[in-house]
C-alpha cells in the first residue's frame, strides 16, 4: 500500500501535536492548580488521540474488500486495543497514582506505531502514513516522557 498522503492529513496530524505540547507545558508549570488541570487535559487528550489512532484501522478494514478475513480481524483488533489502553489510562488515577496514566499512555504510543510499521511492512497499512505516525509518535512520547520525569522529580518549569 503506497498511497499518497494528502497534505491536509499531514498538516492536521502535525497540528494535533499542539494540545500535547500546550497541556504538557501546563502540566509541569509552577502553579499547582494550573498544572493539575494541564495534567488532566494531557491525559484526556492523549487517550482520545490513542483511540483515534486505533479507529484508523477500522477504516482500513472496512474499506479494503480485498483483504482476507485474517487481515480484517487483525485490523479490527488493532482498532480496539489503542482505545482500551486510552480508557485504562483515563481510569487509572481512580486506583493508582495519576502518573501511572502517563506510563500506560507511553506504552500505547510506543506499541501502536511499532505494530503499524509491521503492518506497513506486510502491505496492510499505507507506508506514507507510517512516516507521519513516527514523527507524531516521537513528539508525543517525548512530551509524555518529559512530563512524567518532571512530575516524578517534583520539579516545575517556569513558563
Amino acid at each position: 500500500m503506497n498511497r499518497t498522503l494528502p497534505l491536509t492529513a499531514i498538516l492536521l496530524g502535525l497540528a494535533g501535536l499542539i494540545p500535547f505540547v500546550g497541556c504538557g507545558l501546563l502540566a509541569i508549570g509552577e502553579d499547582v492548580v494550573t498544572a493539575e488541570h494541564g495534567f488532566t487535559a494531557l491525559i484526556a487528550y492523549a487517550a482520545v488521540i490513542l483511540s483515534f489512532l486505533g479507529a484508523v484501522h477500522w477504516g482500513l478494514a472496512l474499506s479494503d474488500g480485498a483483504a482476507t478475513r485474517r487481515v480484517q480481524r487483525i485490523r479490527f483488533a488493532a482498532g480496539v486495543l489503542p482505545a482500551l489502553i486510552g480508557w485504562i489510562a483515563l481510569l487509572a488515577p481512580m486506583f493508582v497514582p495519576a502518573w501511572v496514566s502517563l506510563v500506560i499512555l507511553l506504552a500505547g504510543f510506543i506499541a501502536t506505531p511499532v505494530a503499524e510499521a509491521r503492518g506497513a511492512h506486510l502491505g496492510y497499512v499505507p507506508a506514507r502514513y507510517i512516516a507521519l505516525r513516527w514523527v507524531v509518535s516521537l513528539v508525543v512520547v517525548a512530551v509524555l516522557g518529559c512530563v512524567l520525569i518532571v512530575r516524578l522529580a517534583g520539579a516545575h518549569v517556569s513558563i
